[in-house]
C-alpha cells in the first residue's frame, strides 16, 4: 500500500449479535497480539473462541472497527468506567490496533476521533489509554491527538500504569 496517502475509514461500533463483527475483532486483536508491540504471541484458543461473548456481556464495553474497502483494518476496544472525582464516565481505550498496511495513513487518528465522539455522546470527562514507552509511533500519534501524561501537579509526578498478574 502507498503510505503517502491518507485513508478514509468507515468506522462503526461492533454489533456483538453479528458473527462477522466478532470475527473482525478477533482477527484484528490477534494481529495486534502477534505484533512486537503486542507481545509477539497470538491470542489463546480460549480468547479467540470467547472474546466476542465476553465483550458483549461486559457492561460499558464497546469495540470500534475501522473498515477500508469493506475490509477491517483497525480496532479500538474500549471500556467505560467512572471517574469518582468528576462523577462522570471515563472511556478507556484498552486496545488500539491498526494493521501494518494501514499504518502511517491517519487510521489511528480516525479511530481516536471516533472513540472521542462516542465518549462525548455519553458525557465522559476524559479518555484514557496506555502505551509502551518504546512504541514511538503510537506515542506520537496519541500526543498529536492531544493525549498527555497524567499529573495532578508537577510536584507529585506523573501517573504510572502498574499490574500484578493473578
Amino acid at each position: 500500500m502507498n503510505t503517502d496517502s491518507e485513508l478514509k475509514l468507515e468506522i462503526r461500533c461492533a454489533d456483538w449479535s453479528n458473527p462477522k463483527d466478532g470475527e473482525a475483532v478477533v482477527m484484528l486483536l490477534n494481529a495486534y497480539a502477534e505484533d512486537p508491540m503486542g507481545g509477539e504471541s497470538p491470542l489463546s484458543d480460549y480468547a479467540r473462541a470467547n472474546l466476542p461473548a465476553a465483550m458483549a456481556s461486559t457492561p460499558g464495553a464497546f469495540s470500534a472497527i475501522g473498515y477500508l474497502d469493506g475490509q477491517p483494518v483497525a480496532l479500538a476496544n474500549c471500556f467505560t468506567t467512572l471517574s469518582t472525582f468528576a462523577c462522570k464516565p471515563i472511556v478507556n481505550i484498552h486496545d488500539l490496533a491498526v494493521l501494518p498496511d494501514a499504518r502511517g495513513r491517519r487510521a489511528g487518528q480516525q479511530m481516536l476521533a471516533f472513540v472521542e465522539s462516542e465518549a462525548k455522546a455519553i458525557g465522559a470527562c476524559k479518555i484514557t489509554l496506555e502505551v509502551l514507552t518504546g512504541n514511538d509511533r503510537a506515542r506520537r500519534s496519541y500526543e498529536h491527538f492531544g493525549f498527555e501524561a497524567y499529573t495532578l501537579d508537577d510536584t507529585t509526578g506523573h501517573a504510572l500504569f502498574l499490574q500484578k498478574g493473578i
